[in-house]
């Protein structure tokens, strides 16, 4: 959008609007100009001796044309700013030159006026270099007539038409040279328009994007005070067993007290790491991308997805560690996947399906890092896909979604150059995938370390095992509580 801007107002920059719209001067004080012109008539009968009616009517016709040209400035066409300003500046310089002949031609009082008026014209419209040019032209050609008509010699003449060519030649460049100045000012003030725009645009999505990432970790906070509620009360029985153990008047086991201690921090490291996951998808991001793995953003978003995934049976995570690096912004891209997975465990907490699985598949694809989201759930009715990432369109309710987080999603993976699509598995349920760009030189880090693959399988391996025995939860809790608690009420 910027760009457009900057493309439309080129022609702008060559031909800069020459008058402001609302003329050179105010009405107030074009009547005060036109008041003096037609003052200066009693001067001319005192210098002439008597009243001469050419002179009044040159006075009437000049301050006519200003008063006409201040009020039709303000109505007329931008087109017409320009031969409006020309027919003005060469009314002007005529009657000057009227005023010249009924005063005594060249040596006369009102000739230096003529010389002078090619300056008076650049320091009034500025950056019309045309009037400028015209005022010199019709300056020179009623010299040449003057000096011609009162027969005066050669070397006088061309020494007052050298006169009035200088000032006219020098008027017109410092006319040029005012409108190249205001031409780099315009530029200028058009670029920095042009940034800060730039900058309140990255801004606003910085500050959007952060809108929705708190909104998603406001759909995780029943799930966050679960998890936080089982190791705090083993804790907080432990800690009254340790309690009442040290009151006791017997002799202590300090072994069973350690036991009870390290099952104690095992749940208060549990607390801070849950905490510290969401603290750190929260907080502000870096605004440079850096390149990072796939499986590494993935094992974010799954510690902070369990926390809504709890009602899906099967979790499989296939996403390869040796698969090649991509340059993103990696929170951005964690919170990507997040709203993704949550999506899907919504849908199956909505549409409840017998063993219900989500699954992320990563794989690379000639030039491309890709990762699948699929689900087993009802997949995506026929009118809802083709407006899947329409901004505000949702079908879920009010407190579980805004109709922003998938508009939002596409809008960051393209920021990373990639792509995000939906569609229909032909099996049943939904499919989400995320395509980004592998930068340049990159391979697949499986082939720079030798056994490098074999590991990636393993770890596949690994966590679909996992995901396929048990429902998925971000860390084990202890089972050690429930009997200290009891011991504590002996």
């Amino acid at each position: 959008m910027n760009s457009d801007m900057l493309r439309s107002s080129g022609p702008e920059l060559e031909q800069p609007e020459t008058v402001p719209r609302g003329g050179v001067w105010s009405p107030r004080l074009v009547w005060v100009l036109c008041g003096v012109i037609l003052f200066f008539f009693w001067v001319d009968g005192l210098y002439l001796g008597a009243f001469s009616a050419w002179m009044l009517g040159i006075r009437v016709v000049w301050a006519s044309s200003l008063l006409g040209y201040t009020y039709l400035i303000r109505s007329a066409p931008l087109s017409w700013a320009g031969p409006l300003t020309d027919l003005n500046v060469l009314v002007s310089t005529v009657c000057v030159l009227g005023l010249t002949v009924e005063m005594g031609g060249v040596g006369g009082p009102y000739f230096l006026m003529v010389p002078a008026l090619p300056m008076v014209i650049t320091l009034i419209y500025r950056r019309h270099v045309r009037a400028v040019l015209l005022c010199g032209v019709v300056g020179i050609a009623g010299t040449a007539v003057l000096l011609g008509w009162q027969g005066h010699s050669p070397n006088q003449a061309f020494t007052w038409l050298a006169v009035v060519t200088g000032m006219a030649l020098l008027a017109a460049y410092f006319a040029r040279q005012t409108l190249q100045v205001q031409q780099v000012d315009q530029r200028a003030r058009l670029e920095r328009a042009r940034r800060e725009s730039l900058e309140a645009l990255a801004c606003s999505e910085h500050r959007r994007a952060q809108s929705e990432k708190l909104a998603i970790v406001g759909r995780l906070a029943s799930g966050v005070a679960h998890e936080i509620n089982n190791p705090l009360a083993y804790v907080g029985s432990n800690v009254n067993f340790v309690h009442t153990e040290l009151l006791e008047a017997r002799e202590l086991n300090r072994e069973e007290l350690a036991e009870v201690l390290t099952e104690t921090r095992v749940g208060i490291q549990h607390i801070q790491q849950i905490v510290s996951d969401l603290r750190g998808f929260a907080r502000m991001d870096a605004n440079e991308p850096t390149e990072c793995s796939l499986a590494d953003v993935v094992a974010d978003a799954m510690k902070l997805a369990s926390l809504r995934l709890k009602h899906v049976s099967f979790l499989q995570v296939d996403v390869p560690a040796e698969l090649p690096e991509i340059l993103v912004l990696r929170q951005r891209l964690v919170q990507v996947v997040l709203n993704l997975l949550i999506n899907a465990g919504d849908v199956l907490e909505s549409h409840p399906v017998p063993g219900s699985e989500v699954r992320l598949i990563g794989r690379a694809e000639q030039e491309r890092v890709v990762l699948l989201i699929e689900d087993n759930g009802p997949g995506f009715a026929p009118h809802v896909l083709p407006r899947l990432f329409e901004a505000f369109f949702t079908t879920k309710s009010p407190d579980k979604g805004t109709g922003l987080g998938l508009t939002l999603s596409r809008e960051l993976v393209e920021q990373f150059g990639g792509t995000l699509s939906a569609s229909n598995r032909p099996e049943g349920g939904a499919r989400l995938r995320i395509e980004l760009p592998r930068p340049p030189g990159q391979a697949l880090r499986g082939a720079r370390h030798r056994g490098g693959r074999g590991q990636g399988a393993r770890s596949r391996l690994t966590h679909k095992a996992a995901g396929l025995t048990r429902p998925v939860r971000s860390h084990p809790l202890p089972r050690r509580s429930a009997p200290r608690a009891c011991g504590a009420c002996r």
